[in-house]
């Protein structure tokens, strides 16, 4: 055995041994770790409002004092008033004692009567006898008992100090830390930073996620404690328990502690209604209270406010309340969700303790795709086609039409099915057997199958119920380049495009000499079958289709489509180069081997169908429709005065904004009118393109597709787009990059959009479009607010 395989079982030996000096330290360091996480907890909970008061002009020390001050004040507030009803319930026991010993002899006497169990009771105390006589014949053993002497009253004094000294001198170190974390927060902020490293970005990142997630956490507990807390007192005060707001406060603070604070809370007025009521009347209703309180809490209240606020796992916060109550007792078990929240937060971010979020997180840890896959290696077809069905039908509106269909399905192809084909390729020869790949083969056939008859495209002729005057119907042949996968993706473009209207057909594979022409829906068409046949089903089509999992397609491709040239040098060639985006990105490799086009997705691939239908040869582009309605856009647009002189330089601040966050080489305001869209002092690539740039037609230009979605709309390539692909100002600018959101008025019209733009194609993350839609809203309530001081009109 070499050096090099034993590196696995090291590490894992080394991180094994880390973890249990770790363990060790939390356990027997818990005397000074567990006052300093208190202290971290409460500063949580204080820091807000130290941050409000320095806000409102208070020094930072004066406000944490005031701070802390206010906080002992309640607490010892709240507890000189539990005291005096704790009191007054004392006080009033002895006069319950008769109700308890009647209550107490009637369960005893219910006790003693007959039941089915009798027969149990009597065979267990005969044996039990038995078991007796056989002992009972040993020699007895004599018992001494050694009696203590009572202690001196200043002994039992000495054992009580001892015994509040320890808590006592725990809340002031906890009172110390609190106040040292509130006056030094940002010093110890810049400390942590420190040791974490040098990436301040990774850093401030999981420092922010950290500080967010506990604080929801606690913020979020808090209501929900509330919100058990007052309807637990207001309903106790109507049964007549005594103390009822006593009950409601103690159930409220004790859900504090996880699990066993809330059975702890709701013992005490169970037992007071026990000894209260002489029926068993205010018992019931008091035990139906809380169960009620319990059930919405636990099921309603706690799910709606919690959402994903601290990211665990029901499981992790089991097993992590089960850990930190072995560690450190029941203020473990207090502390257990905010120290795990951060736990998974360093998971998050440090590589080295991935495995945290994977066993912590309440995130998927495998995609759609990876779960899809994986059913279909473990021959589980049945639970597969389960799960398109099922995410097929999320992707529907309530009321769908045949259209919304389609893109259902495409998206579902798109997102899930055609990622786990790229899997099955990039997998085909590293670790697939001939089983798996023989399951995977069979059961992708079967899900398609199912999807073919579940959403048939006999029943999606939309574009024949409607036809358009400008768009027609295309007769679109899809094949697979040469392997099974390849004929599943074909399969997958055949049934999309025709929930679309168009007739398409489909081969198993372009390279095979008896390749099988199927029908839409899959079967095998009559008296189809040859090379011949092929060559003829792409003579009669107005698109080929190729479909291509190889990641290195080029040679390939260039052989196919110079076949397909000799036989058919007029037909279209759109290539899906599923497993090659850098390869599909080159706009010129399209173009070198004879194709209208490269995609790698079923979007791309339609956008340019519908050029096709509106053009013969897709290359003039497509102008946006304009939205029904768009008078009142365009006059909510005009008496709005954003197209005002003076509000050019807040449309140039925020462009370079724009430009400095997302790193990109434009940025623009766009306004959207009738037939044009001006741009007005936006940061655009020089000041000869952009003084031509400030009004272009609006069919020209993507803000228009923006005005028509009435949504956000990103476009990674603009090269490869056919909707912009020709458009002149794109190819002179050399523009690859798009996104834009709208910019809308109080009344929701869409009124032009602001948009990032780039040389070179990319991809916008979804934090990344919350942050542009965000910064599009504040630009809107800016400009509200400049026309608030001048004679326009409101936005």
């Amino acid at each position: 055995m070499q050096l090099a395989d034993l590196v696995p079982a090291l590490r894992l030996l080394i991180g094994l041994l880390i973890a249990s000096i770790l363990i060790l330290a939390l356990f027997y360091g818990r005397d000074m770790l567990i006052p300093l996480a208190l202290a971290m907890l409460f500063g949580f909970l204080l820091d807000p409002a130290v941050s409000r008061l320095k806000r409102w002009g208070l020094p930072r020390m004066a406000s944490a004092i005031v701070v802390v001050m206010f906080a002992l004040a309640a607490l010892g507030g709240l507890g000189m008033y539990l005291g005096s009803q704790i009191q007054q319930l004392s006080a009033d026991l002895p006069t319950y004692q008769s109700t308890i010993r009647d209550k107490l002899r009637g369960l005893r006497q219910s006790a003693n009567m007959p039941s089915a169990w009798d027969g149990v009771f009597k065979t267990y105390n005969t044996v039990e006898k038995e078991i007796s006589s056989a002992d009972s014949a040993k020699p007895r053993v004599q018992k001494v008992e050694v009696q203590t002497p009572e202690s001196k009253p200043t002994t039992q004094l000495l054992q009580w100090l001892g015994r509040i000294a320890e808590p006592l001198t725990t809340a002031g170190i906890v009172l110390l830390f609190v106040i040292l974390i509130l006056l030094d927060r940002d010093d110890l902020r810049d400390r942590l930073l420190r040791l974490v490293g040098g990436n301040f970005h990774v850093a401030t990142d999981a420092l922010d996620e950290a500080s967010e997630r506990i604080g929801n956490y606690l913020r979020m507990q808090f209501i929900v404690n509330i919100c058990y807390g007052i309807p637990l007192a207001t309903g106790l005060w109507f049964i007549g328990v005594p103390g009822a707001i006593l009950w409601g406060v103690l159930g409220a603070i004790m859900r504090f502690v996880p699990y066993v604070g809330p059975l702890m809370s709701a013992v005490f007025p169970l037992a007071l209604a026990f000894a209260v009521d002489p029926s068993w009347n205010m018992f019931l209703l008091a035990l139906g209270l809380i169960l009620l309180l319990e059930l919405i809490s636990n099921n309603v209240i706690e799910p709606w406010l919690y959402g994903s606020s601290t990211g665990l796992s029901t499981l992790a916060i089991i097993v992590a309340a089960t850990f930190w109550t072995a560690l450190w007792g029941p203020i473990g078990l207090i502390l257990s969700t905010p120290l795990t929240v951060c736990l998974l937060v360093l998971g998050r971010y440090i590589p080295a303790l991935k495995f945290m979020e994977v066993l912590l997180g309440s995130e998927p840890v495998l995609g759609p795709q990876q779960r899809l896959y994986q059913r279909l290696l473990a021959d589980d077809a049945e639970d597969a086609i389960s799960m398109a069905v099922d995410s097929v039908e999320e992707r529907l509106p309530s009321k769908p039409s045949a259209e919304d269909r389609a893109y259902a399905v495409s998206d579902f192809y798109d997102e899930v099915a055609i990622p786990a084909l790229r899997l099955a390729s990039q997998q085909h020869t590293e670790s697939a057997t001939a089983e798996h790949r023989l399951r995977l083969s069979s059961g992708m056939s079967a899900l398609l199958e199912e999807l073919r008859e579940h959403y048939s495209p006999k029943n999606a002729r939309h574009a024949e119920a409607a036809p358009s005057t400008e768009r027609r119907r295309l007769r679109i042949h899809c094949a697979g380049a040469r392997w099974e996968v390849d004929a599943l993706g074909a399969a997958m473009v055949a049934h999309a495009e025709g929930l679309h209207g168009h007739e398409v057909t489909c081969s198993e594979s372009a390279l095979s000499s008896d390749a099988q022409a199927l029908s839409p829906e899959g079967n095998a068409s009559s008296g189809l079958s040859g090379d011949g046949e092929w060559l003829k089903l792409v003579q009669r089509s107005d698109l080929l289709v190729l479909s291509i999992f190889s990641n290195q397609p080029q040679s390939m491709v260039r052989r196919m489509v110079r076949r397909i040239r000799r036989h058919r040098p007029q037909v279209r060639v759109v290539l899906c180069l599923w497993n090659a985006p850098a390869v599909a990105a080159d706009p010129d490799f399209a173009v070198q081997c004879g194709a209208q086009a490269c995609v790698t997705s079923l979007h791309e691939l339609h956008l340019w169908v519908e050029a096709m239908q509106v053009d013969d040869g897709g290359e003039r582009g497509t102008a946006a429709p304009v939205p029904e309605g768009d008078e009142l856009r365009v006059k909510a647009l005009h008496e709005s005065g954003v197209l005002t002189e003076s509000l050019k330089p807040l449309y140039y601040e925020v462009a370079k904004q724009a430009v400095n966050a997302f790193n990109t080489k434009w940025a623009q305001v766009s306004w959207v009118d009738a037939d044009r869209v001006y741009m007005p002092e936006s940061v655009l690539p020089s000041p000869e393109d952009g003084a031509a740039l400030r009004s272009l037609p609006r069919g020209k230009t993507v803000s228009s597709y923006v005005v028509y979605e009435e949504e956000a709309i990103v476009v990674g390539d603009l090269a490869r787009d056919p909707r912009f692909a020709s458009d002149a100002t794109v190819q002179s600018l050399k523009l690859r990059f798009y996104a834009g959101v709208p910019l809308r008025d109080k009344k929701g019209h869409v009124l032009g959009c602001f948009s990032i733009l780039d040389d070179e194609p990319r991809n916008l993350s979804d934090d990344e479009l919350a942050l542009l839609t965000s910064m599009a809203q504040q630009l809107m309530e800016q400009v509200r607010e400049a026309l608030k001081q001048g004679p326009a009109a409101e936005a």
